[in-house]
């Protein structure tokens, strides 16, 4: 995989396409030393599932944020954020657990693992609060490994791993709950160039195999390659898809 051809830049939209995430009105304020801090303003979005959509912008304009309402870890000051029926800015804390621990997969620049265990394990741990069968959940941890090609380093801990590798495995632990969409903040932001395509790779067949991926990335190259690109500044999103 190279990145000097953009992928399509056109959305989806054969008639079984829908929204996943709904936005209206959403405006995210927060009390900073003493002032308010306005971090969105009026977004108003819409995300269609299967989407691959990247999110850029200069640091401190909104992007963590949006990511955080999108991931139910946040809700809105004012507005809705509906993910399908679900309005995250009314829901219970219980139901918002819930939704994270199934629907949602999370992927971050740091790769989080645990040193001591192997990446099956690593993998392994998201499945917790689902309380699936053993069978089942050694199933699936072999799946995602397999999925993101590790299957091979199964029995490997993080420090027998290059960074390229750790990072498929945080993919592998983000999808073996088979969410509904993928957020992905910074993924390749700690990689260099050549790891940085391996792990595009991966999330782009993810991508295609139906999963929602919504990245923030401060790469233009890694941007060009989604279906919709979006600038976050000043708390205000712009579609900037061409």
């Amino acid at each position: 995989m190279t990145l000097d051809t953009p992928a399509v830049q056109t959305p989806a939209t054969d008639s079984t396409s829908a929204a996943l995430y709904r936005l209206n009105g959403v405006t995210r304020t927060y009390s900073q030393k003493g002032r308010e801090v306005t971090a969105l303003v009026g977004v108003d979005l819409e995300i269609e599932a299967g989407d691959f959509v990247t999110i850029q912008g200069p640091t401190g304009g909104g992007k963590s944020t949006l990511l955080q309402l999108l991931g139910a870890l946040d809700r809105p000051s004012t507005g809705s954020v509906h993910l399908g029926e679900l309005d995250i800015a009314t829901a219970d804390n219980r139901r918002l657990g819930r939704i994270r621990a199934h629907e949602i997969g999370f992927v971050f620049q740091g790769f989080n693992l645990i040193p001591t265990l192997t990446a099956s394990e690593n993998v392994d741990m998201a499945l917790e609060p689902l309380r699936l069968p053993a069978t089942e959940r050694a199933e699936r941890v072999s799946d995602a490994l397999r999925r993101v090609g590790l299957a091979e380093r199964a029995d490997h801990r993080p420090g027998e791993l290059s960074g390229g590798q750790q990072q498929r495995v945080a993919i592998a632990r983000a999808i073996v709950k088979r969410p509904r969409v993928l957020l992905a903040d910074e993924p390749t932001g700690n990689l260099d160039e050549s790891m940085r395509d391996e792990i595009l790779g991966v999330l782009q067949r993810l991508n295609d195999d139906g999963l929602t991926l919504i990245m923030v990335t401060h790469d233009s190259a890694v941007a060009r390659r989604a279906r919709r690109r979006l600038r976050l500044e000043k708390g205000v999103v712009r579609d900037i898809t061409r």
